[in-house]
């Protein structure tokens, strides 16, 4: 009777030490989900790999040092549905943040992004590259998109190009964006500069908004200085009222493949349809991506009878209303002085 009584016990005390180990492993468990996983706070920005399962986000987090136990995590993320809605990007973490909370970032899909400034006067091939140097995307297909004419209809843009309308800004963008995105972010940025205002200005001075994107990008290249903008513009408008030739030569500059920052004279008889000495009017689109100051320069004109700009050598110019004012400009700013003994 004795050994059947025993016998009957063994399946209690078999239950309870399972319940025992059970409830050990669940306090273990969630002391790891609250705890972090170090005492010292370090910023790192994880990469999770394209199409990476639960698993290896475990353990890329834990070479990391951004959770101590892989298999707690791999448990907690399979019951919170993380796996289904991990996407491959960069993320903002560090050594103090509680695994619940790393697993809420994943499930959010909370990328990190960064912030790259696109300077006012780029070209399409310039802000490619510094794309590419911010490892952000790739230049060769960025470029190729922005020639795309299906994909440029697309974004009711026009043209042939997306030259001019890549809009100059501060953006914040993660890696590995498709260049799509990219683009369809600046040209988005552009619509909204160039506003309904605008667009009436443009009829009253009987240009289109190509012809307005195009003259801007030419003042853009021209001057950096925003209270010239006005003259600059002055100038062109009062050369095309004339169908005199622009004489720009950052138009010029455009044109030529391999420049080297010399402009010379034999430059300036090339047969691009973007060599403004040869050709009066504008030239065929957009030498380059335009701010708003210039975009608003080309609407609103200095009302001024300037024909002539030169530089000073300081960033400004000199403006002139004929030849003559302007020769002696040159003659003071651009032809090397004699030293007087």
């Amino acid at each position: 009777m004795v050994k059947q009584k025993n016998k009957a016990r063994w399946p209690f005390f078999l239950a309870l030490a399972g319940g025992c180990i059970l409830g050990l492993w669940f306090i273990q468990f969630t002391t790891f989900l609250v705890i972090p996983p170090q005492q010292g706070k370090t910023q790192k920005i994880v990469d999770i790999p394209y199409r990476a399962n639960l698993r290896t986000v475990a353990q890329v987090l834990a070479g990391e040092g951004v959770i101590r136990n892989p298999a707690y995590f791999i448990v907690a993320g399979k019951l919170m549905g993380v796996e289904r809605s991990i996407k491959p990007g960069e993320y903002a973490m560090h050594t103090r943040m509680r695994p619940l909370q790393v697993l809420g970032i994943l499930r959010k899909g909370d990328i990190y992004e960064h912030a790259i400034v696109i300077p006012e006067g780029y070209t399409i091939r310039q802000i490619a590259q510094l794309l590419e140097e911010k490892q952000l995307t790739e230049s060769k297909a960025f470029i190729g998109l922005t020639r795309d004419t299906r994909f440029i209809r697309s974004l009711e843009i026009q043209t042939d190009s997306l030259e001019g309308y890549l809009f100059p800004s501060t953006y914040s963008m993660a890696r590995k964006t498709a260049p799509e995105e990219i683009i369809k972010m600046m040209v988005r940025t552009f619509q909204q500069v160039y506003t309904q205002e605008f667009h009436e200005r443009a009829r009253q001075l009987h240009l289109t908004q190509h012809q307005v994107v195009t003259l801007a990008s030419i003042i853009e290249k021209e001057t950096s200085v925003d209270e010239e903008r006005p003259k600059v513009s002055a100038v062109f408008h009062n050369r095309l009222k004339r169908r005199m030739p622009l004489q720009s030569d950052p138009t010029v500059i455009y044109a030529l493949p391999n420049f080297d920052g010399n402009l010379k004279r034999v430059h300036l008889k090339i047969a691009s349809p973007y060599n403004t000495y040869r050709w009066p009017g504008l030239p065929p689109g957009p030498i380059a991506n335009p701010g708003e100051a210039s975009l608003y320069a080309t609407l609103y004109p200095a009302s001024v009878d300037f024909l002539f700009f030169v530089s000073r050598n300081d960033g400004t110019h000199n403006f002139s209303r004929n030849v003559r004012e302007h020769n002696q400009a040159v003659a003071k700013y651009q032809k090397p002085r004699r030293v007087k003994r």
